[in-house]
């Protein structure tokens, strides 16, 4: 795989860069960020990949967060991708929303034209991009944690709920914990997925929590939430996401933060905490 270096910086002791490469998965270019910590220098590190939200790229999480510090305390390895296929043939919503189309790909694999020629960010998160950072960047595979805000909460847990020899660890600030109880999650799904709801179990966190096999193969997953957070009534639902893993046996830790928002104060608020969580479980 041939990664084109778009900029690169000293960040920490450690080294930030913006990348880009050829996407089979999803027919287009595609960008991540890597974040990679002055350990490296001396073998490989454990890696934690972040999933960002609605309306957001690779840069977001890696400018607004200050979650560079802590990991190169750490010696963690931070990794974001951007949230959807991008280019001059990759379709939009038709209406020019923000929830849906470019920066809004919900981490699913499209079935539905034009959607299914290039919106395939289940396959991105899961094959080609651990291919391209594991293959170029010096982290290690086998320590390796996810986390996840709003969009990329729902993708985070999806993802991590069925892929848990993939990631040891899981997190997520605010997630779309429903999509199939959510109106962003609703109207992506019926575009992305059809008309058919029996075809959005899979992308439904809920749903997935319903149907792991094994459902101690995490560590406690941790769930932030803000209770001032304008989306959490109508789009969110973390109750339903407890509810289920409660009668699934999956240990989950929800914790809901008086005052607290939607946005970027709110992670960088509480990131600290997870990556020092994400670290222990990863070291042991």
């Amino acid at each position: 795989m041939t990664i084109e270096t778009v900029s690169e910086t000293s960040c920490f002791g450690g080294r930030i860069g913006f990348y880009q490469h050829r996407s089979d998965a999803n027919d287009c270019d595609m960008r991540f960020s890597v974040f990679v910590p002055p350990q490296a220098e001396q073998g490989p590190v454990p890696v934690l990949t972040f999933l960002s939200g609605l309306t957001c790229t690779e840069e977001n999480f890696m400018v607004k967060s200050g979650a560079q510090r802590v990991a190169s305390e750490l010696g963690l390895m931070l990794v974001s991708p951007d949230t959807s296929p991008r280019g001059d043939t990759v379709p939009d919503d038709p209406d020019g929303d923000y929830d849906f189309g470019l920066a809004a790909g919900f981490y699913l694999n499209a079935t539905q034209a034009p959607w299914s020629a290039h919106y395939h960010m289940y396959d991105y998160i899961t094959r080609e991009l651990p291919a391209a950072v594991f293959g170029q960047f010096p982290g290690d595979a086998s320590r390796h944690a996810l986390c996840g805000h709003s969009m990329g909460g729902h993708g985070a847990l999806v993802i991590g709920l069925r892929n848990p020899g993939m990631f040891r660890s899981l997190s997520v600030f605010a997630p779309i914990c429903t999509t199939l109880h959510s109106p962003w999650g609703s109207k992506a799904l019926s575009h992305y997925l059809g008309d058919d709801k029996n075809a959005w179990r899979e992308f439904d966190a809920c749903e997935v929590v319903r149907d792991v096999e094994d459902p101690e193969a995490y560590p406690t997953i941790l769930v932030d939430q803000g209770a001032d957070d304008p989306y959490l009534e109508e789009q969110l639902k973390p109750e339903l996401l407890q509810a289920a893993c409660r009668e699934r046996g999956v240990p989950i830790d929800l914790r809901i933060h008086a005052g607290y928002d939607h946005g970027y104060y709110f992670i960088g608020t509480f990131i600290e905490e997870h990556l020092r969580r994400h670290y222990k479980i990863l070291a042991s």
